[in-house]
């Protein structure tokens, strides 16, 4: 084995990036998330693994940050990207630092900001959605009486 290196984990090293009170340890892409990664984000095909890849390095480049202070599920990646995310406890040891350890599960990409200007404001984006919705359903409720 001389002259052979080997890469090996510090063991000081965390295996988690803290996100707010969450320590991201795993991340999940849900099969929507990668469609409207595709549909919105960029086009072509990424596979699972490197949209993975592309989160864990924002995580830990700090790239990214919730959208509003006090709620934990919709995201921003460099100001721009908005992500709807959950979080899920992984089973098994716990860091020396203590806590549970999270799954990030990757629900969904909303798109750019910079492209769709109603995202700037999600509360009342997600209003207009539901009005909107409502409204094609009264509209086909009426045309079947």
């Amino acid at each position: 084995m001389r002259d052979k290196a080997t890469e090996r984990w510090s063991t000081y090293e965390p295996f988690f990036i803290a996100l707010g009170d969450k320590k991201v340890a795993d991340i999940v892409i849900t099969n929507h998330a990668k469609s409207r990664y595709g549909d919105r984000i960029e086009s072509g095909q990424k596979s699972t693994e490197e949209i993975t890849a592309w989160l864990w390095e924002c995580l830990q480049n700090k790239q990214m940050l919730p959208y509003y202070r006090k709620e934990e599920d919709v995201y921003l990646i460099d100001d721009d990207i908005v992500v709807v995310a959950e979080f899920g406890e992984l089973a098994g040891p716990y860091p020396v630092e203590g806590g549970p350890l999270h799954k990030m599960i990757v629900v969904t990409f909303l798109g750019k900001m910079s492209e769709t200007i109603e995202l700037r404001d999600l509360k009342s984006y997600y209003s207009w959605l539901r009005h909107s919705r409502r409204m094609t359903l009264m509209k086909n409720g009426r045309k079947k009486k």
